[in-house]
């Protein structure tokens, strides 16, 4: 079944729970080095990365005193507590916890051990966890569709299912992204997710054994009329080499266009969607990272690509997201290719991934946002499509893809040098098959 049809119309399909899958929540940035390293990284660091003024002039007197409160507290948790001896692991955890949340960034947030560990796994290609498209768009973990086989199917898991507790732990007021990454875990290991459903007057409980799904991040194929089409769901490690070597097999077929499907995509490394982007486009500027003081990095084309003269038309929805609109926000800057489907989703915000200590997790923290070649600002605003195009619930039940149709109509517009209409139907009687 193709990727998009998948879902249900309207719904945010944010990201897959493979293993925290693809990206975990759009991880477009960096991963640093080991917290104990911090020290010896002063003079490497942009200085965008580095302490503010106001930091550094904090003497260790200051520190000492803004934290007198906090071993305070500490203290009397192990001296008066009724239940002792009280789990320090756990203390130390909720405290990094509720430090992060207090900043108010959705993106920003406490990355416990296992969870940590997921995500990286996630973005090399393999993947453990439930297997289910999800929505953290809303007040809880949202299943939008279970992927086919998955552990998340054969348990009986429908779109629309709310996991409000994970494991017996209520998730109200949890974030949905944090949430996700609860549900991660090794192969063989179980998970209970408690489940409201529409129509059902009580809770569901489903207990879902993790496996691990391995799925290519690129892969492509010829469709009818010499159109080639390449599917990219995320921009992990394999992503590169597996939208190469799919290139190079569909570019010998002579292809007369190129449809790039980058719907329901929720990003990934950032270098990974430089190199993404300089497979189509030959040179340039990609995009721009804007710091909080007003610092920035620049990020160009490596001049390297298969596919920089062909036409293009670009896929996007709701659940295309930081990575995804880099690739695709500098392909319509450049008029590179026409961008059709829905609005993406704006996430236009640079992570880095800052493990801890003693394999302690990571934290997760916003350091810069980021700029299209024409200096547009996405966050929370997202790419517009060329031709905007709707899947609807009737779509959905008949596997029918007229975003997919439309793309296609699109490039043959682009290729034959005809008048490209801003919108299409949304739904096409005999549109293309799923799977096809």
């Amino acid at each position: 079944m193709n990727k998009t049809v998948k879902t249900i119309v309207g719904i945010f399909v944010a990201v897959i729970l493979l293993a925290g899958a693809f990206s975990g929540g759009f991880i477009t940035g960096h991963l640093m080095p080991a917290a104990g390293a911090l020290p010896a990284l002063d003079n490497l660091l942009p200085q965008s990365n580095n302490p503010t003024g106001e930091q550094q002039a904090s003497t260790p007197d200051d520190v000492e005193t803004l934290f007198v409160p906090f071993w305070e507290a500490w203290n009397i948790v192990h001296d008066q507590y009724v239940e002792q001896p009280v789990d320090d692991v756990a203390l130390m955890q909720g405290a990094i916890r509720g430090m992060m949340a207090t900043l108010g960034d959705q993106h920003t947030f406490y990355m416990e051990p296992e969870a940590f560990e997921s995500e990286n796994s996630s973005l090399q290609g393999s993947y453990e966890g439930i297997g289910a498209y999800v929505d953290t768009d809303g007040d809880y973990l949202t299943i939008i569709s279970p992927i086919e086989g998955s552990p998340a199917d054969q348990a009986g898991l429908m779109p629309g299912d709310k996991v409000i507790a994970i494991d017996g732990e209520d998730m109200t007021g949890i974030a949905p992204e944090e949430a996700r990454l609860k549900v991660l875990g090794p192969d063989g290991s179980e998970v209970t997710l408690t489940i409201v459903r529409d129509g059902e007057s009580g809770t569901l409980q489903f207990v879902i054994t993790r496996a691990e799904i391995v799925i290519r991040s690129a892969e492509g194929k010829m469709l009818e009329d010499g159109i080639a089409y390449v599917d990219i769901n995320t921009f992990g490690e394999q992503t590169t080499p597996q939208l190469r070597e799919t290139l190079d097999e569909l570019m010998a077929q002579n292809p007369r266009g190129l449809v790039i499907d980058l719907r329901n995509n929720p990003g990934g490394y950032l270098t990974t969607a430089i190199e993404v982007s300089s497979e189509f486009i030959e040179d340039g500027l990609i995009m721009v990272e804007q710091y909080g003081n007003g610092e920035r990095d620049e990020y160009m084309a490596l001049g390297n690509g298969r596919a920089t003269e062909i036409p293009i038309v670009v896929l996007i929805n709701e659940g295309s997201a930081s990575a995804s609109e880099i690739v695709a926000g500098a392909l319509q800057d450049y008029g590179r290719a026409t961008l059709v489907g829905m609005q993406s989703y704006g996430k236009g915000s640079v992570q880095i991934r800052q493990p801890l200590s003693n394999d302690q997790g990571a934290a997760r923290v916003t350091i810069a946002k980021w700029l299209t070649p024409k200096e547009r600002a996405i966050n929370h605003v997202g790419l517009t499509p060329d031709v905007i195009v709707e899947i609807t619930e009737a779509d959905f039940e008949a596997e029918r893809d007229p975003q997919l149709d439309a793309a296609i109509e699109t490039l043959n517009a682009l290729i034959n040098n005809t008048a490209i209409p801003t919108s299409m139907p949304t739904s096409i009687p005999e549109s293309t098959p799923v799977g096809q």
